[in-house]
């Protein structure tokens, strides 16, 4: 039995990940009204249901939800499996935001716009979230087939 719940080369993109996703979450508290409706908008685009949501509590949302992530990546007690599923999410949904908002993809292309490179280069992080995850069902499976 492993003393803590994860492998020791999971710390260092926990931390990268935690830390840039904390600090994201901290500054969007108490956002000024033209950035809380253009992100509620980028939003709102991307995912429609988040139209009927408030920018301001959408945006206060997304702040805590942010900051929530970025603590349990940085907490060594929160296991690798429960943060890397949430960063996965995570980041699956600001590709999602990549992929539906007009603007952010070269005309028939993946390849982003100036204005996309902002939210394209967080693939990074779906990156981190998936290999974290994968690492984490292997080593169960492993396990499993070793009882």
């Amino acid at each position: 039995m492993a003393l803590l719940p994860f492998k020791a080369w999971h710390v260092a993109p926990r931390i990268a990940a935690g830390a840039l996703i904390l600090n994201s979450g901290l500054d969007k508290r108490d956002p000024d009204p033209e950035t809380a409706a253009a992100l509620h908008g980028m939003a709102a685009t991307a995912y429609p249901p988040v139209r009927s949501v408030d920018p301001q509590s959408f945006v206060g949302s997304l702040s805590k939800g942010e900051v929530a992530l970025g603590a349990a990546l940085l907490t060594p007690l929160v296991p690798t499996g429960v943060a890397a599923a949430a960063l996965t999410a995570f980041s699956a949904g600001l590709l999602g935001l990549y992929a539906r908002v007009p603007g952010m993809r070269e005309e028939g292309s993946v390849k982003p716009t100036q204005q996309g490179l902002t939210v394209a280069k967080d693939v990074w992080l779906l990156g981190i979230g998936a290999g974290l995850l994968t690492d984490v069902l292997l080593r169960r499976r492993a396990e499993r087939a070793d009882d």
